[in-house]
């Protein structure tokens, strides 16, 4: 299933059009459709003989495909073999067998699928899935260099168990990943070159082995935001708290535990960065930590916490011109007032406040509702919305000053 912080619904009405051969793994075209679909973008799909074996164009239209082509002769559509490359914002080819590999590096077109992808101008994606022998036979790995070096784009193959019982490379990569490599071409590059950094999730402060100080945090929020920008083409490194939750394969991840790690792994990494995304709910304090475990004895536990540190404003101290800041304030009072005393202190760039203790905001929820401040005094309250779009904004926003 997709995660849905990799639904973003700015890719409304974005034409995709998907090629689909003949391998056991078509059936998960049929996934990647729905989910293209789910964000209403129109998707074609061309399915060649040997891929009707084993998926049927019943299927894909059943789930909202636009049109699904098996001709390669239509006297009602003469043209259908132009019409990717002049109408489609994407390409993708799951799975891509040998036999269509072999094709589109030779310049073969003796069916529809084949000929479209000869006609098509623009980048392709492609996602191979066959026998781990077929893949690495030379013939094969010449194709995909000529291919690669045309500008062709590859996601996968995966090692594992095939379907025959052999065992190697030839795996069709997750259709989660297939699904962020198809965005990826259709979403703006406006990133390119930018090396992003985003601190999300909750920290956990263990005071012994058995328990620790912390917040409800899910990460959704940084995610969305690591996600985002690993679309809009920047490179992008993600430092997560102890948190659950998907990452394209694209962003690098570090996983910490505690705010003192958070910190020392964040500041590392931060002078090489061109933006960082404060979006961690960091714990601001500490409880001592004892080797054994507590246990009741009748009497109440007391502990004296200690301050951590101050990942955003040892940020904002140290940021030189080029680099951009942004933090999160979660918040229980005034939105604005606490978010415009917390981008002067922390001297930030960008500051957006949510408020806590609400279904549609913060913590645990899909959708936040922000007030949001800039360097220059901007501010704009926004409504409830998804946080893949509180991202997407972020962003934009931030990518301008």
């Amino acid at each position: 299933m997709i995660p849905k912080h990799y639904l973003f619904d700015t890719f409304r009405g974005e034409r995709v059009h998907l090629g689909v051969c003949g391998s056991v793994a078509a059936y998960k075209a049929l996934e990647l459709t729905r989910a293209l679909v789910h964000l209403e973008m129109p998707v074609e799909v061309t399915i060649t003989a040997a891929a009707a074996q084993f998926v049927t164009p019943m299927a894909f239209a059943a789930i909202g495909a636009a049109a699904v082509h098996t001709a390669a002769f239509d006297a009602t559509a003469p043209f259908q073999h132009l019409e990717p490359g002049q109408l489609a914002r994407a390409v993708a080819v799951v799975p891509a067998t040998a036999n269509i590999l072999a094709k589109m590096a030779h310049g073969l077109a003796d069916d529809l699928l084949s000929t479209q992808l000869l006609a098509c101008p623009g980048p392709v994606l492609v996602a191979p899935a066959m026998n781990p022998r077929m893949w690495q036979a030379p013939a094969t790995q010449a194709n995909v260099h000529t291919l690669r070096q045309r500008g062709t784009r590859f996601v996968g193959p995966e090692s594992g168990t095939m379907a025959c019982g052999d065992v190697g490379s030839g795996r069709l990569a997750p259709v989660e990943e297939i699904f962020v490599e198809i965005l990826r071409l259709v979403a703006p590059q406006d990133l390119a070159g930018t090396r992003i950094l985003v601190t999300l999730g909750p920290t956990r402060e263990y005071f012994d082995p058995a328990r620790f100080w912390s917040n409800p945090s899910t990460g959704t929020m940084g995610a969305s935001l690591a996600v985002a920008a690993a679309l809009r083409g920047a490179e992008v490194t993600a430092v997560c708290g102890p948190v659950d939750i998907a990452l394209p394969r694209s962003v690098h991840r570090i996983d910490v535990t505690s705010a003192q790690e958070m910190f020392a792994a964040a500041m590392d990494l931060f002078p090489a960065v061109d933006m960082a995304l404060c979006t961690a709910a960091v714990a601001d304090f500490r409880p001592p930590r004892q080797e054994t475990k507590y246990t009741k004895d009748g009497r109440a536990l007391s502990l004296t916490f200690a301050p951590n540190p101050d990942i955003l404003a040892a940020m904002g101290k140290t940021k030189g011109p080029h680099q951009r800041l942004l933090g999160f304030a979660a918040e229980t009072g005034d939105l604005a007032a606490a978010a415009a005393a917390k981008l002067a202190r922390k001297n930030a760039d960008l500051m957006a406040a949510n408020p806590i203790g609400r279904a549609e905001a913060g913590f645990a929820s899909p959708t936040n509702r922000m007030v949001v401040i800039d360097r220059t005094g901007r501010t704009e309250a926004w409504p409830v919305l998804p946080k893949t779009e509180v991202a997407w904004r972020l962003l934009t926003w931030l990518a301008s000053l």
